[in-house]
């Protein structure tokens, strides 16, 4: 067992009935510089530009992330939250749908994804598609948890960084 485990809370059918939701506040609380260390394990940082974090706990982790390796941070928000001009991706989640945005970006860079937990794919998939429309090369993918249970995510052979894996 990972030291981290012992850190997260299991909350029973959340957000819906059957959902078994992974809380990592306790963990964030108790060992954020080490989840933020940890999850920067194995990328090749002088191959970054930026670090774009996916909404919401995303953004906690990765921008801990860029400030730890001297890099920006670049948000992807949901639908309606970044003034414009965006470009857009809607995806299919275990729940329901929804759709992620950026701020539209004029320049090529490179970047890794993070998002704390990668369930089914559909969000991460979705965050692909828009980094690759807004001339965004993804480099690797940092997440803290993967459901490889619920998953068998692949993206065009890229490496995704977990730190815990069910």
């Amino acid at each position: 067992m990972h030291p981290f485990e012992s850190h997260i809370r299991n909350v029973h059918n959340f957000p819906k009935e059957g959902i078994i939701f992974k809380d990592i506040t306790p963990l964030l609380q108790e060992r954020f510089s080490e989840v933020v260390k940890a999850m920067s394990e194995g990328i090749e940082w002088n191959e970054i530009d930026y670090v774009v974090g996916i909404e919401s706990r995303g953004f906690i982790l990765g921008a801990a992330m860029a400030q730890l390796h001297g890099k920006g941070f670049m948000p992807m928000r949901k639908k309606g939250k970044l003034p414009p001009p965006v470009i857009a991706e809607s995806y299919t989640l275990e729940y329901g749908t929804d759709t992620l945005e950026m701020i539209r970006e004029e320049k090529q860079s490179r970047i890794v994804l993070v998002d704390d937990v990668l369930a089914t794919g559909g969000t991460l998939t979705a965050a692909m598609n828009l980094c690759i429309k807004n001339k965004l090369e993804v480099k690797a993918m940092a997440l803290l948890i993967n459901l490889t249970f619920l998953n068998k995510f692949k993206e065009q052979g890229l490496p995704i960084y977990s730190v815990l894996n069910y």
